[in-house]
């Protein structure tokens, strides 16, 4: 039995992602900066074996302590997906964005994917397969001044994934990035969780491109 791992556990796309990767068998790590959060969103997984793991993006430390203690517990993990949602903070217009202010954008999409990719890519190699999944918004591919924080640790987030697939695909490990460009809502046709955490597991499934939309970039 492997593992999928989710850092960025939370009660829509992530639960959604969880419990359809659970369902297909996998046992399921939820990694998030809140204890009592984690346990209630692993209840929510019936039938599924599901364990919460505190870590926090912005601690590389606890990052990798979480994912190797995921895999210990759990199984190697076969697919991760990271999709932490970013803070408010990040997204301050172009012209108000200090050098300053991107050092937390940066670090939480850019450093802490490094660091979750270097926590499980020996296990992925060992099992001889494995998917990493990223979930951004529209500004990775389009860039908003109005988000500037956000929109430029996506686009580094999205080379760096973009490289990895290139590097992995020889390994069998397959690498690739999902775009939501607008809301994430149960009733809306193409971005609901539910519909969501389907494409997401037929991206793991079918190994195909590096870069998919859950609906076409608004005009």
């Amino acid at each position: 039995m492997t593992t999928f791992a989710l850092v960025g556990a939370g009660p829509g796309l992530g639960l959604a992602v969880a419990r359809r990767f659970g369902a297909a068998g996998h046992h399921v790590a939820l990694l998030s900066r809140n204890a009592d959060h984690l346990d209630a969103l692993a209840g929510e997984l019936h039938g599924i074996r599901a364990c919460g793991f505190t870590a926090d993006v912005l601690d590389p430390a606890s990052l990798t302590a979480a994912l190797d203690t995921a895999a210990e517990e759990l199984g190697p993990i076969e697919v991760l997906q990271f999709s932490p949602v970013p803070r408010g903070d990040f997204m301050k217009p172009v012209l108000e964005t200090t050098a300053a202010d991107l050092d937390d954008p940066l670090a939480f999409s850019v450093k802490g994917p490094v660091t979750c990719v270097h926590a499980v890519l020996p296990g992925m190699r060992e099992l001889g397969r494995g998917t990493l999944l990223f979930v951004n918004g529209g500004s990775a591919v389009r860039p908003n001044p109005k988000v500037a924080g956000t929109s430029v640790a996506f686009a580094a987030e999205s080379a760096y994934a973009a490289m990895l697939h290139d590097a992995l695909t020889s390994e069998n490990i397959h690498v690739a990035q999902l775009i939501v460009p607008g809301a994430i809502h149960p009733d809306a046709e193409h971005s609901s969780p539910d519909v969501l955490a389907e494409r997401l597991y037929a991206i793991h499934t079918e190994r195909g491109a590096f870069r998919h939309y859950a609906e076409p970039m608004p005009t």
